[in-house]
């Protein structure tokens, strides 16, 4: 009927209506949402205190918890599976493997190039033997405590040798056989008992020779270049002395022979003598001549000004006229 198409063409439109409305109401609330957002997350900030809000190493632990930490995020998915097996993984290459039966070849010396510097070849260990045993620094030679039993070759250029503290029991004329330069000879404290005759004499150059602490009962010649000898502690006899030994000796300052077994001071004596250390001998008298020329009353030996007789038997007072020539009295008892 008429009445029942007004009322069901009403309906439509009534539904039709309501259909619209709720799709246009969707994006107008969604606008709505977006718009009030800003202002909750402000309201948000707002209630913070950042005034606060120092994170620092002290309180690090306390603005942050961490224990927690591993739980919040699960690894397990993205740790990668790693398997395990007994083998190595075939290198890609197989031929940069050595082969296990192959003799192993001697690498071949590449040819010096000129592009980098050249240094000097070493010196061959038989051009310097005795640097193998000793320590060689330019021209001097350090042999001490290395329980030696004799003197080493020396290398031709020597000039200083020291070789204390070992078991050297002899000197040998070979030893020193060319060696030119050789200035110093230092042997302390060895077990020396024998020295050739021509042991030092051939060296043109030697100053020093120091022979303290050892078992000589001789002394050999010395050569002319001579400026110090010492050889205190050793058993040397006057006997065991040349006759008239420092005479020649033109160039000696310094005699040493403390703690031997001498029976009377070494005469005649260089003009060039400054010290002489005799104590603790067995010196028991001595000549007028021993210092000064009895004959030559204006003689003056300025050099001699140490003179050490101390620990000898001698009794000083007894020989007055042995010391005019001299600018002061040795050292003794005068009692």
């Amino acid at each position: 009927t008429l009445a029942g198409c007004r009322m069901w063409t009403l309906a439509w439109l009534g539904i039709t209506t309501l259909c619209l409305g709720s799709a246009w109401a969707v994006p107008a609330k969604e606008e709505r949402r977006k718009a009030e957002k800003p202002k909750a997350d402000l309201a948000l900030y707002e209630n913070l205190d950042l005034d606060n809000y120092d994170l620092t190493l002290d309180n690090y632990g306390e603005i942050l918890d961490l224990s927690n930490y591993e739980e919040l995020y699960d690894y397990g998915d993205l740790a990668p599976k790693i398997e395990v097996g007994t083998l190595a993984p075939r290198p890609k290459d197989p031929v940069a493997l050595p082969n296990p039966g192959a003799t192993a070849e001697t690498p071949k010396l590449q040819p010096p190039t000129t592009s980098g510097p050249i240094y000097p070849a070493p010196i061959p260990a038989q051009a310097l033997p005795s640097c193998l045993l000793c320590l060689c620094i330019g021209t001097s030679v350090y042999c001490d405590d290395a329980n030696l039993e004799h003197i080493p070759a020396l290398p031709p250029e020597t000039t200083y040798l020291y070789a204390r503290f070992n078991r050297i029991s002899t000197i040998r004329a070979r030893d020193f056989m060319g060696l030119k330069k050789l200035k110093r000879i230092d042997l302390t404290s060895n077990f020396i008992s024998w020295a050739d005759v021509d042991a030092f004499r051939l060296l043109p150059s030697l100053q020093e020779l120091i022979l303290p602490q050892n078992r000589l009962t001789a002394l050999p010649e010395l050569p002319r270049s001579i400026v110090q000898l010492d050889a205190r502690l050793n058993r040397i006899p006057s006997t065991g002395l040349q006759p008239e030994a420092f005479r020649e000796l033109k160039q000696l300052q310094f005699l040493h022979l403390s703690d031997n077994q001498l029976d009377y001071i070494p005469a005649p004596l260089p003009e060039s003598l400054r010290s002489l250390h005799l104590q603790n001998n067995n010196i028991q008298t001595m000549h007028e001549d021993t210092f000064c020329d009895s004959q030559d009353h204006s003689q003056i030996r300025r050099a001699l000004e140490d003179i050490r007789l101390d620990g000898n038997p001698i009794n000083l007072s007894l020989f007055p006229n042995a010391y005019f020539c001299l600018p002061r009295l040795p050292t003794g008892r005068f009692f």
